[in-house]
């Protein structure tokens, strides 16, 4: 048994309030031990093809980024000041083929190295015994700024927060750990360069963007190793609504011969299965493409998303991603834009990119909004003549969709990031020609789905069809030639698991200097809403909410002297603490994780503070190794069990 007895005797002998009392010890929905047998892998026959399925109102979703912070005291920040782009701006084509470029990249040289930003910041104290300090970049005539921002080393328990000056009360905010396990997605897939550890802030809809960052007490403003080299200006209004907005987005933009999808409430499942996507690449320019929701054999409401492999292909770029939800006018042919559109920043995960089918498969990092759809999908072949439905969002406009039929299969050449210029041939290969009798696709509705029979078949290539030119045709990515590649891996596995993995998020205590763990998303809401010292910081992690073959409890202790929570999942440890400890309250098992690596696991690193008695978890490597250099009261115990990423 690994115990550190040092570090357990040390937190006893360690007395404070204990501000979780009232939460029943702070047990919340997680008090209860769990009693049930681990669940054995169940063999399932892959399928061909599967029904739609909305999210629930009930679901749980992400805690809300947007927040008013007018209440807290002002940050005069440092000021960058930008002048009008010069350089031209970029726009796809008329025709369906390629990701419409909506911003260009600008080089900031006041912020470029982290000596310059350093320079510039005025770090105020805060009254939690923390340091806060702004900077404010502004560029003419942007409708949008997205600030990369380069990390080299980040506190995970630092506050980001993203506005504008002209709205200081909506206020985007990130956790450095989140950001650091972006970071972390990156630097995994095999991307080493500084884009892989470039951070782009949100969009916040205006030509001027802040940037904010508190660092927890303890913490000197000398260990922040970050800059702002580039920015990405937006240079087309792709705003989504709010409040205290004066005037709607800038809409209507594609061709005129488009059709309103909120006109069809057939399709009202395919409809709000679909999102506009809106990423940076590599290089800093800002793109729009369309993806699709989709359902799985299981029905698990695992946020599946497909597009096009030349939207992207890399996880950095996929950690970029916004996904805009309802994007639609609220009535037939209104020409406004629904109260109901909402964003998802969170990014994804990449799981496959081909371009032998120009497919895109990720998983959204976070939860989509209720009311999205899970579309159906159909992994058999097409017939010819079978009537098709896309519904997309050209040139980012509100979404739309267009009517017609598979005229045939073609063979097409692979389609990059960097061009736009495609050639298909042929009656047989991995794409379906369609030609549309109703509507067209444009440059941004790239990635969208075909549909026969309400079920996705294939997504965008590329086209030739235009407002002015309609006896082109499109070419559509066939879904059944992907699935059987690679996709039915995650859509229908060969086995299931009666159990999945659930998100553990992760809390700082202002007042005791200790961080708090849960997997019970009504726990986390309970604790935000009532206790304002514990600072939250999002998903750390994940593991099993339930017992599940290979796994073991991770059990969890409330001190009761220091108001503190302890984990382990070694249960002669857990044994020794309720054997000898009486101020340790036993709460049961917390979650589900395994002893050893493997099964895609990423060890969980744990540290013992010296001052306070308490211990600390992450599963960030650079968060470990920023601990490790920064605060020397933190004893570095080692990795103690494994859990995931994802």
């Amino acid at each position: 048994m690994d115990f550190r007895l040092e570090s357990i005797r040390s937190v006893i002998l360690l007395g404070a309030a204990a501000l979780l009392a009232a939460c029943g010890g702070g047990g919340g929905a997680d008090t209860a031990t769990a009693a049930a047998t681990p669940a054995a892998a169940t063999a399932r026959a892959v399928v061909w093809s599967v029904d739609s399925l909305e999210q629930p109102a009930t679901a749980a979703q992400d805690t809300v980024r947007v927040k008013d912070m007018s209440a807290r005291p002002a940050v005069v920040p440092a000021r960058v000041s930008l002048g009008a782009m010069l350089e031209a701006r970029s726009d796809a084509a008329a025709s369906g083929t390629g990701a419409r470029q909506i911003g260009s990249v600008r080089a900031v040289a006041a912020t470029a190295t982290p000596a310059e930003l350093s320079a510039r910041l005025q770090w105020t104290p805060t009254p939690t015994g923390g340091h806060v300090a702004a900077i404010s970049v502004s560029a003419q005539d942007a409708h949008g700024l997205r600030l990369g921002v380069l990390v080299r080393a980040l506190p995970g328990g630092a506050q980001l927060r993203v506005y504008r000056q002209d709205r200081p009360s909506a206020v985007y905010e990130i956790s450095g750990q989140e950001v650091l396990q972006s970071i972390d997605r990156n630097i995994a897939a095999g991307d080493t360069s500084d884009a892989a550890r470039t951070w782009w802030t949100p969009d916040a809809g205006g030509d001027e963007a802040t940037l904010e960052i508190e660092l927890p007490p303890g913490t000197p403003a000398s260990a922040l190793n970050i800059a702002i080299p580039r920015i990405s200006h937006i240079y087309t209004d792709l705003s989504l609504p709010s409040a205290d907005d004066a005037e709607q987005a800038k809409i209507n933009e594609s061709g005129t011969c488009n059709l309103d999808s909120t006109c069809y409430d057939t399709y009202a499942s395919q409809r709000n299965a679909v999102a506009r996507m809106v990423f940076v690449r590599p290089d800093g320019n800002a793109y729009v493409c369309t993806g699709t929701l989709l359902n799985d054999r299981d029905g698990t409401r695992t946020p599946y998303f497909i597009s096009a492999n030349h939207c992207f292909s890399s996880q950095t770029v996929a950690s970029t991603l916004r996904t805009d939800w309802f994007y639609r006018s609220p009535s037939c042919n209104s020409r406004t834009l629904s109260a109901n559109a909402t964003a998802r920043t969170g990014g994804a995960t990449l799981l496959y990119a081909n371009s032998s089918t120009d497919t895109l498969f990720v998983r959204l990092n976070e939860t989509p909004p209720a009311g999205a759809v899970f579309a159906a999908w159909n992994a058999g072949t097409q017939s010819l003549g079978s009537a098709a439905v896309g519904v997309h969002h050209p040139r980012g406009d509100l979404q739309k969709i267009s009517f017609g039929s598979i005229t045939s299969l073609s063979s097409c050449s692979a389609l990059s990031e960097s061009s736009t210029s495609f050639s298909c041939s042929g009656a047989s290969g991995n794409y379906y020609r369609v030609g549309w009798t109703d509507g067209v696709t444009e440059g941004g509705s790239s990635g969208s789905g075909l549909f026969v029979n309400g079920a996705l078949v294939g997504t965008l290539y590329g086209g030739s069809v235009t407002c002015s030119a309609r006896n082109g045709s499109d070419y559509y990515g066939r879904f059944d030639v992907a699935y059987g590649a690679a996709l039915q891996q995650w859509l229908s596995p060969a086995a299931v698991s009666t159990n999945g993995r659930t998100a553990v998020y992760r809390f700082f205590n202002g007042s005791t200097g200790a961080h708090f763990y849960t997997s019970s998303a009504g726990e986390r809401d309970f604790v935000q809403q009532t206790y304002p010292a514990f600072s939250y910081e999002g998903v750390v992690f994940y593991a099993y909410g339930s017992p599940t073959a290979g796994q073991n409890a991770v059990y969890r202790f409330f001190n009761t002297s220091t108001g503190a929570h302890f984990y382990t999942i070694d249960a002669g440890e857990r044994d020794f603490v309720r054997a000898t400890y009486p101020a340790f309250q036993y709460e049961g098992p917390a979650w589900y994780a395994q002893t050893a690596a493997g099964n895609g696991s990423t060890a969980m690193y744990r540290f013992f503070n010296t001052k306070t008695g308490t211990h600390f978890y992450t599963i960030s490597q650079g968060e470990r190794d920023f601990v490790i250099a920064t605060y020397p009261v933190f004893k570095y115990e080692g990795p103690v069990y494994y859990a995931w990423t994802n």
